[in-house]
């Protein structure tokens, strides 16, 4: 029996990274898994990846429709959703001058709104004794350059599990946070980086304490701890998985 056996789950950008490895450690800790993505490339690979381990949806977290059909299904199939992971999120950095509206407005709905309403969305499928996790980053507390507007998403999201994990306890449910450092998932290689990638990337192991990226599969052990009943006494919380970058 594991610590998620009899529990349905949801994890929102699940099909690469971080989502992808909470989804594999979900399935082995007995959960029901079911996971969204919006890529067909890596929707496809996850469903040969999870095939008999998890459902993989295609879904959108930024398009409240999608999010809506998401947990009307998960609820008509399943009946109720135990723990959520909202994790879909990333987006390109880029310098402060060279943000434009578009490039905000997008940053913002896919980090900040895209979490609000998945929380939004979940809540009418969310047992009583449900646990949701938010994805937030170090760079919610960190002023690292050209990430002014996910940093200040990220830090949004922070917020949401405060003030949701106050407004959703009446519900019985509990919301908390895992704060990840730099991981090494493939979203270094949607960041705009180009030929810089591979020296930006030494830099931040080179900067951070223990001198090295984290894993995904070390974030996705926060992620279950919070999900299952061994956090029972938590809410409001956000654990960092940074490697101690928030502490400088």
């Amino acid at each position: 029996m594991g610590k998620l056996s009899n529990k349905v789950a949801v994890i929102t950008g699940g099909t690469t990274g971080i989502g992808f490895a909470t989804a594999k450690l979900f399935a082995e800790q007995g959960a029901t898994v079911i996971v969204t993505g919006k890529s067909p490339a890596t929707l496809e690979a996850a469903r040969r990846e999870l095939a008999g381990r998890a459902e993989v949806i295609a879904a959108d977290a930024t398009k409240v429709a999608d999010l809506k059909r998401l947990f009307a299904d998960v609820k008509a199939k399943h009946g109720r959703v135990d723990a959520l992971f909202v994790n879909a999120g990333g987006g390109e950095f880029r310098a402060f001058a060279a943000v434009d509206e578009a490039y905000f407005d997008a940053s913002i709905a896919l980090n900040l709104k895209s979490a609000f309403f998945t929380v939004h969305e979940a809540a009418e499928a969310l047992a009583k004794g449900a646990s949701v996790v938010l994805n937030t980053s170090v760079v919610g507390v960190k002023g690292f350059p050209t990430t002014s507007v996910y940093a200040a998403a990220k830090a949004g999201v922070r917020s949401l599990a405060r003030t949701l994990s106050a407004e959703r306890l009446p519900r019985g449910v509990r919301v908390n946070a895992v704060s990840p450092g730099p991981i090494e998932t493939p979203i270094y290689d949607k960041l705009g980086l180009g030929a810089a990638k591979d020296g930006f990337k030494s830099q931040m192991a080179s900067a951070n304490p223990m001198q090295r990226f984290g894993t995904p599969e070390e974030v996705a052990k926060v992620v279950a701890f919070l999900a299952s009943d061994d956090s029972s006494y938590m809410t409001g919380a956000e654990l960092s998985v940074d490697g101690g970058a928030g502490n400088l």
